[in-house]
């Protein structure tokens, strides 16, 4: 793994931070904390897009950072277990893995700079 691809996991974590925080936060802490997790993931997937291609990395970024969501709200928030859900999060990480697997020729574009 390159360093663009851990950037985007990084940003996928900041990423679930912000969105968790656009529901829960109460106060100025949380809303302070939430705009600088907002700020953070953006920042890595710019640094990532400039090594990666775009189209990849946003794919990547929204639907890892949408099964993070969703697995946050099941595990910290007590939201129902929906099977169907579940099922439909691992396929659209399946295709997030393929994305990662055919975007490895353009990993070696990194490499050689």
């Amino acid at each position: 793994m390159n360093r663009s691809w851990l950037y985007i996991f990084i940003g996928v974590v900041f990423e679930v931070c912000w969105v968790i925080g656009f529901k829960h936060a109460d106060s100025l802490i949380t809303w302070l904390g939430t705009v600088i997790a907002l700020a953070i993931s953006f920042v890595l997937v710019l640094l990532a897009s400039s090594k990666l291609p775009v189209g990849t990395v946003y794919a990547v970024f929204t639907g890892m950072g949408t099964g993070g969501t969703v697995l946050a709200e099941i595990l910290l928030f007590d939201e129902p277990v929906k099977i169907t859900k579940l099922l439909l999060i691992v396929l659209l990480l399946a295709g997030v893995l393929g994305l990662k697997l055919v975007g490895n020729s353009s990993d070696s574009k990194e490499a050689a700079h």
